[in-house]
């Protein structure tokens, strides 16, 4: 059983305090190609390795699996899955709100009207943004970056942003996840 053989190379590794264990595992042969590039990218003991890990760490937390999750500052709606094939359209399995004084569990349909309205304002908040910002204007840029080289440049543009005299003392509250992208 590789779950109990995961959980004796983990007492071992600990008993003998090594910091790494080895882990086994079988996966079908169609997901394989899909599932490693994943956990290579979940176990990358860096940064980036670090915001893999916690863009999922809610998962376990739930009981579904989630489809979506739309965060403000302080309000949260998670649409739960497997979608539901529901004739000409799907539909989700329910929804949860989490808002300050309210949780809430929403049927399948009350989920699918609430997230489509939020789908629908955040593309008309990009829209109006491309359109401030005259996107529409620019060619358009390949979405693959080389990341050496944009790295750089951001973390010059934050750092001119810190050092600026103008800038707000409080700054704004950082906001970071799969979900603030």
């Amino acid at each position: 059983m590789p779950s109990i053989r995961n959980s004796i190379d983990r007492l071992a590794a600990w008993l003998a305090g090594r910091s790494h264990v080895t882990l086994r595992f079988t996966v079908h042969q169609r997901l394989a190609p899909i599932v490693e590039p994943l956990i290579e990218r979940l176990l990358l003991f860096d940064d980036d390795g670090e915001t893999y890990r916690c863009s999922i760490s809610h998962w376990t937390l739930n009981e579904r699996a989630v489809l979506h999750t739309h965060r403000g500052v302080v309000s949260t709606l998670r649409v739960d899955g497997p979608l539901q094939d529901a004739g000409r359209t799907c539909l989700p399995l329910g929804g949860l709100i989490e808002a300050p004084h309210v949780t809430a569990h929403l049927d399948p349909i009350a989920a699918r009207q609430l997230d489509n309205l939020l789908q629908d304002a955040i593309d008309e908040v990009i829209q109006n943004w491309i359109i401030e910002h005259g996107l529409y204007d620019q060619p358009r840029q390949r979405r693959e970056i080389d990341r050496r080289r944009a790295d750089r440049e951001a973390k010059r543009i934050i750092a001119a942003w810190v050092s600026d005299a103008t800038a707000d003392a409080s700054g704004e509250a950082c906001r970071e996840g799969s979900d603030h992208a």
